[in-house]
């Protein structure tokens, strides 16, 4: 965001745009909002770079359970935001206002270059800002704990506390947007619901702005919304909330998905792992064609009544030069000559004798 603003600040600078008392540039109310937008568009790609290069992890798990944004989701969310809101936003204009002058129109020739603006950066804005709540940060708590619950409401008060500290009912419903928001992402196993209420609602909000003379010079903040706002937002919130849910019923999106399998150990007594893939669900070094190793319900190798198998069809064959594998193990006939199958030959000298009751200890391993 620094190098962003700098970089923007110094093109102001070339362009002749006056310095504010601040000592910073001062772009107008279409340019200065462009740039307030950029400045936190920018989140998004910071988030998704973090989760690939730190977390270790697609960067498209931060979008959804699929891997990706569910774009026909997030359209159909959108279609659904866009009449409550429209009705919420409209019901919100007729509310007496302070004792100011009353806002005046500022013309097609102000509000369409304006608005044109808005359409492109605002849903970026807001997309921004549901990748850092309700994705990585929901996620990073969420990870250590069971319920959903220790996750959602933790970022819902630190996404009120972005927006400043304004009135108590302004930083309520911006609390409850949170919370909603998150509860809707774990609902439907993404972030298309939160980002088609936020894009939505955030468009509507500055649109109505840029259509008053001024009106995008304003400081106001959701944050600073009095009590009969809040009302109107919570009810569109609900009224949201339930078409979302009626929509996800019909068509139920992916909500879960499997865990990766656990990677391999990197040997057995220090030896390189075998050529085959781990078996699914059991850390273990030995692929889908020994399925006879260590899963459960199978035939261990270790047991008293085992003739020494390393999986199942291979009697007597741990390693071409392990004669026994235990006290109640018969020599092997040596490397299985069968095709498709690795040679499991060892240099060092056997591990020793291992349990006799048919199980692998954790002290084994």
């Amino acid at each position: 965001m620094i190098l962003l603003y700098g970089l923007v600040s110094a093109l102001g600078i070339a362009q002749g745009y006056p310095e504010g008392p601040d000592g910073t540039v001062e772009f107008g109310p279409v340019s200065g909002t462009a740039v307030d937008l950029l400045m936190l568009a920018v989140a998004t790609p910071v988030v998704l770079l973090a989760v690939r290069w730190i977390g270790r992890r697609p960067a498209g798990t931060v979008s959804s359970v699929t891997g990706r944004l569910r774009w026909r989701l997030l359209a159909r969310c959108v279609l659904v935001a866009l009449p409550v809101l429209a009705v919420t936003t409209g019901a919100m204009l007729l509310l007496p206002g302070d004792d100011g002058p009353p806002a005046r129109w500022a013309g097609w020739e102000v509000f369409a270059p304006a608005l044109a603006v808005l359409v492109v950066l605002v849903p970026l804005q807001a997309a921004a800002e549901e990748y850092v709540f309700r994705g990585w940060l929901t996620q990073a708590v969420g990870g250590f704990l069971r319920s959903p619950w220790w996750a959602i409401l933790p970022q819902a008060v630190l996404f009120a506390a972005a927006h400043g500290w304004g009135t108590p009912w302004g930083f309520a419903d911006l609390t409850v947007f949170g919370a909603v928001a998150g509860w809707l992402t774990v609902r439907t196993g993404g972030l298309e619901a939160a980002i088609g209420l936020h894009a939505v609602n955030n468009l509507l909000a500055f649109g109505v702005s840029a259509a008053a003379v001024d009106g995008l010079r304003s400081e106001d903040t959701a944050a600073d919304a009095p009590w009969q706002l809040v009302v109107l937002d919570v009810a569109a919130m609900a009224l949201y909330t339930a078409a979302v849910l009626w929509l996800t019923r019909r068509r139920p999106p992916a909500r879960t998905t499997q865990a990766p399998a656990p990677a391999p150990f990197p040997g057995v007594y220090g030896r390189p792992p075998l050529p085959h893939g781990p078996v699914p669900g059991f850390p273990v070094p030995y692929g889908a064609a020994h399925a006879g190793t260590y899963g459960a319900g199978h035939a261990v190798p270790y047991g008293s009544t085992y003739a020494g198998t390393d999986g199942a069809g291979h009697a007597g064959r741990y390693g071409g030069t392990h004669g026994v594998l235990g006290p109640d193990h018969a020599p092997g006939p040596g490397p299985d000559p069968s095709p498709g199958h690795a040679d499991h030959r060892t240099d060092g000298p056997a591990p020793g004798p291992l349990p006799g009751d048919g199980t692998l200890r954790a002290s084994d391993r």
